[in-house]
């Protein structure tokens, strides 16, 4: 009896973690795979979005690069912090992120 058990308690654990690694794998397959996949938009929707409150503008320069000139209302956010430490940076999911980088 204790085998059936373990070998149950084993099986649901192996489910449960094919069931995890699935959804982390579909949730992969929406980014974009290279910069020509990633989706553009043009500066007046862009104004508009972040005019409108829907959209955050993110500068992913450098902070020297964006204490020189930004776009008004950007927040500083340099791609090295995207790429190192993903669960630092802080933003409104639901909101529209646009990056820029130049």
């Amino acid at each position: 009896m204790p085998k059936t058990r373990i070998f149950l308690a084993i099986s649901i654990l192996i489910l449960a973690a094919i069931a995890c690694n699935a959804l982390a794998l579909s949730a992969q397959r929406d980014l974009p795979r290279t910069e020509n996949d990633v989706p553009r938009v043009d500066v007046a929707t862009a104004k508009a979005a972040l005019d409108s409150g829907a959209a955050i503008i993110v500068d992913v320069r450098s902070r020297a690069a964006y204490a020189e000139s930004h776009v008004p209302n950007a927040l500083s956010i340099p791609l090295d912090e995207f790429e190192i430490n993903i669960e630092s940076v802080n933003l409104d999911k639901e909101q529209w992120i646009i990056t820029y980088c130049t």
